[in-house]
């Protein structure tokens, strides 16, 4: 097995540390004077350390515990559904940052400090396509950690994860920044920060930290090959220019407000670039454009390839999800593009969220939170938007609709007319060869 060196400086640590072992005569005021820049030295106990960083941070991880409602309570009190991890990042309000999974389902939540106290805490909101929620509680003697832009990140910058895994008290792990703009891991706004610190059942909701102790994401998921479910050395955390989007809505509105532009997109592929004859596979292709939409109206259309979208480089479909889905409607988003081989800009205004409301595009339908198109018996499903009735249904994208409320559907205008009214609607959906009989919010 061989390993690959966190950084340039672990040369330098490990020369350092041999001519210590070897010698043994370097003081440790010499050592302290030739320790890479970049690394900490602890002169009085001679080691190198980054808890002179990453200390003053621990305080305000905390342990979260969901509990159920008092009615389906034991005899000492309500039952726990599930716990997590949470930071504060407001201590003079008591505010603490974690998953919406975490909390999902539950009616009561405590908070357990590092110094031991234990406090009840209140459920501000929760935002699941982020899988983002906050929570408030009243106590005094609080640490918050410092916040850091997450768009400064590198690929190869040391990373951090702080929580309360598998039972554990505090537990800090240490590894680097894999990757950037990560996302396909589900129907959710995704544009993770990739890292390979420790990450296990119990730190979701936790800090990731830079090595001098700023936050700069919350871990919320793990890609595992094995049956325990267990850190094969992949996990993503949500990174703080979106977090810091979803907070603040959801302590201004109690809910988050996102806009639309009236695209749907998905990721640009080798054969899809092939099929465009691109010489590129990053980027995110739009497969239609709703009628009326800022979209439309911005002059792109189907088939075209978004690269960049507010000055930031799109790496998949999920890049623009997420770009549009943590902006407030009535802003305008600079957007580059590619047609036909050239490339061009243009600029899409957020608009108001169409909820209720069934649109009919060129080869694509949007309702409820389903984004369809043609299929040999009704219309199949694409994209299932987090957070909406689709969701709540579990419908699951590649999911065919046969019947909407008995009715046989035909076509992208049927769908459309079966869902305007926004009544509660019963679908028969084909999966896997089987009818599934599904109801669907209005």
């Amino acid at each position: 097995m061989s390993f690959k060196p966190l950084s340039a400086a672990v040369p330098a640590l490990v020369a350092a540390t041999m001519a210590v072992s070897m010698w043994g005569t370097m003081s440790q005021q010499a050592m302290a004077q030739s320790a890479p820049a970049n690394l900490t030295y602890d002169a009085r106990r001679g080691v190198f350390s980054f808890a002179g960083g990453i200390e003053h941070a621990l305080p305000a991880v905390v342990k979260v515990t969901t509990l159920g409602a008092e009615r389906s309570s034991t005899p000492e009190g309500p039952k726990a559904l599930q716990g997590g991890s949470g930071v504060i990042i407001d201590a003079a309000n008591g505010i603490v940052v974690t998953n919406h999974h975490v909390i999902e389902g539950g009616r009561n939540f405590t908070i357990d400090l590092i110094d031991g106290r234990l406090f009840d805490a209140e459920l501000v909101g929760a935002d699941k396509a982020t899988d983002i929620a906050v929570l408030k509680v009243t106590a005094s003697g609080l640490s918050q950690v410092q916040r850091v832009d997450s768009d400064t990140l590198r690929s190869g910058d040391l990373a951090f994860a702080v929580g309360y895994p598998l039972g554990l008290d505090q537990t800090l792990t240490m590894g680097v920044v894999s990757g950037l703009n990560r996302s396909g891991m589900g129907d959710s706004i995704e544009d993770y920060i990739q890292t390979d610190a420790a990450v296990n059942s119990g730190n979701s909701g936790g800090p990731l930290l830079d090595s001098r102790g700023r936050l700069i994401g919350i871990n919320t998921s793990i890609l595992s090959g094995g049956f325990g479910g267990g850190n094969d050395g992949i996990a993503f955390a949500v990174p703080t220019r979106i977090m810091d989007f979803v907070v603040t809505q959801l302590l201004d509105h109690g809910e988050v407000k996102r806009g639309q532009v009236g695209l749907t997109v998905g990721s640009l592929t080798a054969a899809r670039a092939r099929e465009l004859g691109l010489n590129i596979v990053r980027g995110a292709v739009v497969h239609d454009v709703i009628p009326g939409s800022s979209a439309e109206q911005a002059g792109l259309r189907r088939g075209d390839v978004v690269t960049r979208l507010e000055n930031r480089p799109v790496a998949n479909g999920g890049s623009v999800v997420a770009s549009v889905g943590i902006v407030t409607p009535g802003a305008s988003l600079p957007l580059t593009y590619l047609r036909d081989g050239r490339e061009m800009t243009t600029s899409v205004r957020v608009q108001e969220p169409l909820t209720g409301q069934a649109l009919l595009g060129a080869s694509q339908a949007m309702a409820r939170g389903l984004t369809v198109q043609r299929a040999k018996e009704g219309v199949q499903i694409a994209v299932v938007e987090a957070g909406t009735h689709a969701a709540t249904a579990e419908l699951k994208a590649g999911d065919i609709i046969t019947r909407i409320d008995g009715r046989a559907v035909g076509d992208l205008s049927g769908f459309v007319s079966a869902l305007q009214n926004g009544s509660v609607a019963e679908l028969s959906v084909l999966r896997g060869g089987e009818t599934l009989e599904v109801q669907l919010g209005g």
